[in-house]
């Protein structure tokens, strides 16, 4: 068993040879498109039933099981002891089985939707770094470690949104997403430096551990520790402010899409709250803040999401919102709550991008056929497709029933317990019934909002051009076999943590309790009666529902119009659909002052005129100077040089005659 559990070092190293091996192809054998498919999905494959036989091993120890498996030391400084070295526990174990294997069901999509491209195998390359980058970050046995992979993931992030770098709108979004990202970094820095001055060590389990001796509960360091722990998650988990990167992530490859906002990388900063719950327990103030941003992101984002037209952008969006629902339940103290959450979003989420992915190809393809230039993800060019991609519509159904939280699909059952466990929490404060109030809201924004995406794309006229209409068709079963699995998700994965009034409930609670029953000394007691149990489940039925009859009495798919022909929006529908002009306060306020500072005051100030002018020129002109005067030294008359010797000798005689005197 404990052999079997050591293997953890070979599911991360798996995604790192494919990226070795894709990488050398993209240089040398580029077109060996086989080669890199065989590669790019094999070791995520192996990764996964790896990882499988890891935590199958692990689960035989009872009643809770905790391997540190050491690789090497890394950092021996002093007091500081910094090992290269995995954690594999009940929490890990959820995170290792879902980056595996919604990755790897993203990986095989990729060998379809990708086909074409001449960047195929430097696509894979980075893409099995990616996932390598996120096992470090779930393995990773402390702080540092854990660190590692936080970094990484930000630079794949920068490389697969920008990876069709000679647009610039792509390059542009690359940037930003690697920009803020480095913001939210900086807080996790500072965080790190804190928590080894204070506890003088930076390992999990040391630090977990000595916690109760070094913080007072609520007192300042460690709400400021906690606080410089969530600046990292909110620009990693697009949490406001931090959240306009998300959407223009959009500009990468569909399933880049969906490896970010299902499987890694958007999912870390929940994972470390999760991680962390013994110092977010000791610090109620900063769990408030994590609650309350939390909740306002996800009823922001959602109502964003009512006026946009690209179907991706719709669902970016909605990742930001579900982000939201899982931070307002960590932060009231229900950390199993938040990673069922990221473990049915996974599912619906990966599904409905893929799906989306499987509407953009297939209208790609209708487009080049008839040589339109149309844009293949505005949704006002779409229309009826569901009589074209059959599959594609039905399965893309199950996930927005299941992000609708219709009952007896997942999001139906982890969206609720996060309400459920906020709303409990409001005996204790009425500050939490306020973020209850927010998270209905933004649960009935998100049915109204996922049933408009599908009548707009799958139902109504097809407005996507008869001639275009002759070459629609389903996507590859290399495309849509994964979306059928992810299906089986996103309908089925609520059974790991029913709710206590049903039966079988709260296996995944009682899973990662050797993990949370530390911080859960520290929280009140928050126990619901089963009588509002059955009303709060009944309630978010009806928020489900209304969201949904409201859409379909609502819109009206038939009156919609193609893209070019569109009327501008106008009003409210304006304001959102221009996202608040979020990003151009940001420009005005950050950007454009920044870029002036930069301009008049760097350049042509501290670097034209000191730099340049005073310290290379200045320095250049003075040596210029005094080779001037030494030339003018050198006359190359002979008698010239015996009269200045002359006069140089009866100089020095005269001062040392003085001196005698």
């Amino acid at each position: 068993m404990a052999n079997t559990v050591d293997l953890v070092w070979l599911v991360v190293a798996l995604p790192l040879a494919g990226f070795l091996a894709n990488g050398w192809i993209s240089f040398f054998r580029p077109q060996a498109k086989r080669a890199v498919s065989v590669i790019g999905v094999g070791v995520l494959v192996l990764a996964f039933v790896v990882a499988v036989a890891v935590v199958r091993a692990a689960a035989g120890v009872e009643p809770a099981w905790f391997f540190v498996v050491k690789l090497w030391t890394w950092m021996p400084a002093g007091n500081l002891v910094i090992d290269v070295a995995a954690q594999v526990d009940r929490l890990s174990s959820v995170m290792l089985l879902v980056v595996t294997g919604v990755g790897m069901l993203i990986h095989v999509f990729s060998v379809g939707y990708m086909r074409e491209d001449p960047g195929y195998a430097r696509y894979f390359a980075y893409l099995n770094l990616f996932v390598f980058f996120m096992l470090v970050l779930v393995v990773g046995a402390s702080f540092p470690v854990m660190f590692v992979g936080w970094e990484g993931v930000g630079l794949c992030s920068y490389l697969l949104i920008g990876f069709w770098f000679t647009e610039k709108a792509n390059a542009d979004a690359g940037k930003k997403a690697f920009i803020m990202n480095r913001i939210g970094d900086f807080g996790f820095l500072v965080a790190m430096f804190m928590i080894f001055d204070a506890t003088g060590s930076l390992s999990f389990r040391e630090v977990f551990e000595s916690a109760p001796v070094h913080f007072a509960v609520g007192g300042t360091t460690i709400t400021l520790i906690t606080l410089a722990l969530f600046l990292g998650c909110a620009g990693k988990s697009a949490q406001i402010p931090l959240y306009t990167w998300l959407p223009d992530a959009m500009a990468g490859p569909t399933p880049v899409s969906a490896l970010i906002h299902a499987a890694t990388m958007v999912t870390a900063g929940v994972y470390l709250v999760a991680r962390s719950n013994i110092l977010f327990a000791m610090a109620p103030l900063s769990s408030a803040v994590v609650a309350g941003v939390g909740a306002l992101t996800a009823l922001f984002a959602a109502t964003i999401a009512l006026k946009q037209w690209d179907i991706k952008k719709v669902l970016a969006y909605s990742t930001v919102s579900q982000l939201g629902y899982m931070f307002l339940g960590v932060g009231v103290g229900a950390y199993t709550s938040g990673l069922f959450h990221v473990v049915t979003h996974a599912f619906f989420k990966a599904l409905l991008f893929l799906g989306s992915g499987s509407v953009i190809y297939a209208l790609h393809h209708a487009y080049h056929h008839t040589h339109a230039h149309e844009d293949a993800q505005d949704m006002r060019n779409m229309g009826g497709l569901a009589k074209y991609m059959p599959w594609t519509a039905g399965l893309m159904w199950v996930a927005t029933l299941a992000i609708a939280g219709v009952p007896g699909f997942s999001g139906f059952f982890s969206k609720d317990e996060i309400l459920a466990r906020t709303f409990a929490r409001g005996a204790e404060a009425p500050y939490f019934y306020v973020l209850w109030g927010m998270g209905v809201v933004a649960a009935l924004l998100t049915a109204f909002y996922m049933t408009r995406l599908m009548l707009y794309t799958f139902h109504g006229p097809n407005r996507t051009g008869e001639r275009e209409r002759a070459h629609l068709h389903e996507a590859p079963w290399v495309m849509t076999g994964p979306l059928v699995v992810l299906g089986a998700g996103s309908l089925f994965a609520g059974v790991l943590n029913l709710p206590e009034v049903l039966p079988f409930s709260g296996r995944l609670e009682h899973w990662l309790e050797p993990v949370t029953e530390a911080g859960a000394v520290y929280l009140p007691e928050a126990h619901l009666a089963h009588g509002t149990e059955w009303a709060l489940l009944g309630l978010a039925t009806l928020i489900a529902a209304a969201g949904m009859a409201g859409a379909w009495r609502i819109l009206k798919p038939g009156s919609l119009v193609p893209a070019r022909v569109a009327p501008a929006e106008a009003g409210w529908r304006l304001l959102l659909s221009r996202k608040y002009y979020v990003d151009e306060i940001y420009g005005a306020l950050i950007v454009r002052p920044l870029v002036w500072v930069s301009d008049r005051v760097l350049w042509k100030v501290v670097d034209a005129l000191v730099i340049d002018g005073a310290a290379v020129n200045g320095s250049a002109r003075t040596t210029q100077l005094v080779g001037w005067i030494g030339s003018r030294l050198q006359t190359g008359r002979v008698g010239a040089y015996v009269l200045l010797f002359v006069v140089g000798v009866l100089w020095l005689l005269r001062a040392v005659a003085g001196q005698g005197s």
